[in-house]
């Protein structure tokens, strides 16, 4: 590093000439590239947005001025500048840096940042707060990808910025890129805005021009800018979207050109009224292979930085990932029938949609970011007699709420709704953990709530939801491998609201839903060795939940425990202490294993799961604890 390891605030930016901050531009890539390559995250939304970054904190008076990066995947450099440099090996880590840009962390972060396309909204609320504050010089700048863009909030964020008195500064990093690369018509017209060689040409001679004859004065912007935007009119013939929402619209430029980012920047910042500086960015710029694919460098893990070979570990004899698990079985459910159709919001990779968009590219759909509108569509297709499968992060499908009650579950319409990323999820943190969804789902009306115990019951579920259900039916299952059993079973309908035992016994009953029943079942075999007998139900499903089970648990066990890699509150434990009330099991005592009422922090899987007490061994103290109890209860009634 040239000048990176003296820089521990931005004040520290504003010392440098502009040769100097190009340095630090490359300085900023080696070292984020240098991190990554031993501590694994997000990798090439940073490294495109490495000028932009220096750009904006060279210019403006961070952190008075508000900088709401949309998605905290492309601040790293953002971190790096605004004195978490030394920390951030931590990144991602127990106890480190978020993974995401927070408020907790540090000052500079202006917004939680996990979700897509908030940045707009949450930007024009704190530039209008800065106005009815008197503060008139505070700056707001809202930095949002073009696959943030495919999000409908962002629009909502657009359609409002005009009707309120602001200075709002939006930036469009354009890379034609989210996660996978961007769909719809957004897309297409970002493309064609950008790529018009007969507009670029004709731009730099107007502005050359006008230039020259000292017309691009402070009060003859606003002319300069409308003629600007007629001639980029006729020339592309299409209307400019933005204008079209009276936001005063500059570009597109080049944003690794660290000089002309920085003179566009300076001559906007101070304009009154909202703007829109639309930049054109490489995902992964400065190393090779994400540039030259950016979607497998999204997040690599680890790799050699000199080689760009990424560190993949060899899955020989390993178990199935259970996404892929789900990409498999939809394929084999639509070579037989050609009614089922696969659904996702920007997450084909991710989810193993892959495999279906490959096999029957005109029956798999990427809608974009944008859950609310994968739901809907869902249930469009369901209306009209296909079978969608909607696949959906499950910390995502938060943002799809409504359309699953209004849209779905009212009209009961068979969508099958598979939540991956399920439970704790790990290094994503708290903005990405799928601890809600049985509680949320729950008090709907008309659903079916399942989980699979392992690869098996997803695929039987799976078959189950198409061919053994005539309404809506939710699937969550965990990231990541299985449980390692022979997976490609034939797959066959189950009872619909039936769970099974898994194993007998006679001190206590253990209730569990999902895969964390593994967990359970690793904690009771260790119990038996101390002499602990436990019974152990597997619920499968939520809702229906299955009454006759909990007839027979109830009748024949005072002591229950019940887990789940979930909120406590209002999910399965819930449940069974709500149907033991109803039922009028006075003497029974329940014992709930779950997520407590807080936000878990950032950490691998092992690490989280062993601090909220839902690991093998925090299980089985938990039986001993219960074990202890019931003894103590016995020995109360032999002495009276």
């Amino acid at each position: 590093m040239t000048y990176l390891q003296d820089i521990n605030s931005p004040a520290d930016l504003k010392k440098l000439d502009i040769e100097q901050l190009k340095q630090v531009c490359k300085d900023l890539r080696e070292f984020i590239i240098e991190q990554l390559s031993h501590n694994p995250g997000h990798f090439a939304s940073s490294l495109g947005t490495v000028e932009l970054t220096v750009a904006l904190h060279y210019l403006y008076n961070t952190p008075y001025d508000k900088l709401v990066w949309d998605v905290g995947h492309q601040a790293y450099g953002h971190k790096i500048l605004t004195g978490r440099r030394d920390l951030f090996h931590t990144n991602r880590k127990l106890g480190g840096l978020s993974g995401f840009t927070n408020p907790k962390e540090s000052e500079y972060d202006t917004f939680v940042a996990g979700h897509a396309s908030t940045s707009i909204s949450a930007a024009l609320g704190m530039a209008v707060a800065a106005s009815l504050n008197g503060e008139e010089n505070r700056r707001v700048v809202a930095i949002i990808g073009d696959g943030a863009m495919t999000g409908g909030m962002a629009y909502e964020g657009l359609n409002n910025v005009c009707s309120q008195p602001n200075n709002l500064l939006i930036i469009l990093n354009n890379n034609d890129m989210s996660i996978d690369s961007n769909v719809g018509g957004i897309q297409d017209y970002l493309v064609k805005m950008t790529t018009s060689a007969k507009y670029n040409k004709m731009r730099s001679k107007v502005y050359q021009s006008f230039k020259s004859k000292n017309l691009i004065s402070e009060e003859k912007k606003n002319i300069v800018l409308r003629f600007n935007n007629s001639v980029k009119s006729l020339i592309t013939q299409q209307q400019n979207l933005f204008e079209g929402f009276n936001i005063r619209y500059f570009g597109p430029v080049d944003g690794h050109d660290l000089p002309g980012l920085i003179r566009v920047l300076r001559n906007i910042m101070d304009m009154k009224g909202p703007k829109l500086l639309h930049i054109k960015t490489v995902k992964g710029k400065g190393f090779k292979p994400a540039e030259k694919a950016a979607t497998i460098w999204h997040a690599p893990g680890l790799f050699d930085k000199e080689t760009g070979e990424r560190i993949v570990k060899k899955r020989i004899d390993q178990p199935q990932l259970y996404q892929d698990v789900f990409g498999h079985t939809l394929v084999e459910l639509a070579e037989k029938d050609r009614k089922i159709v696969g659904i996702t919001p920007a997450m084909p990779t991710g989810c193993s949609m892959t495999y279906m968009m490959q096999k029957f590219p005109d029956r798999a759909f990427d809608v974009g970011i944008a859950e609310a509108h994968a739901v809907t569509f869902s249930a469009g297709l369901a209306k009209e007699g296909f079978i969608p499968f909607c696949n959906i992060y499950s910390s995502f499908m938060q943002r799809a709420y409504d359309q699953v009650i209004h849209d779905v579950a009212l009209q009961k319409l068979k969508v099958i709704m598979c939540l991956d990323r399920a439970g704790l999820v790990g290094e994503d943190g708290p903005t990405h953990h799928g601890v809600f969804d049985l509680a949320y789902l729950r008090p709907i009306p008309n659903l079916v709530i399942s989980a699979p115990y392992n690869e098996h019951d997803l695929r039987n579920l799976m078959y189950t939801a198409a061919y053994g259900n005539e309404g809506p039916f939710v699937i969550r299952y965990p990231r990541g491998q299985g449980e390692k059993v022979d997976w490609r079973n034939q797959p066959q309908l189950i009872p619909i609201g039936k769970g099974k035992r898994l194993k007998s016994g006679s001190d206590m009953a253990l209730l569990s839903i999902g895969t964390i029943g593994n967990s359970a079942a690793k904690a009771i075999a260790r119990a038996e060795e101390m002499g602990i007998s436990v019974a152990h139900y597997d619920m499968l499903f939520l809702k229906p939940i299955d009454e006759e089970l909990l007839h027979e648990v109830a009748k024949n066990f005072k002591h229950i425990i019940t887990l789940e890699n979930g909120v406590i509150k209002g999910g399965m434990g819930s449940a069974v202490v709500e149907f033991l009330a109803d039922n009028g099991y006075i003497d029974n005592r329940v014992f709930r294993i779950g997520i407590e009422d807080q936000f878990v922090t950032h950490g691998t899987i092992a690490e989280l799961q062993r601090i909220t007490g839902i690991d093998a061994e925090s299980i089985l103290r938990k039986i001993k604890e219960v074990y202890e109890l019931t003894k103590a209860e016995a020995r109360e009634v032999q002495m009276q």
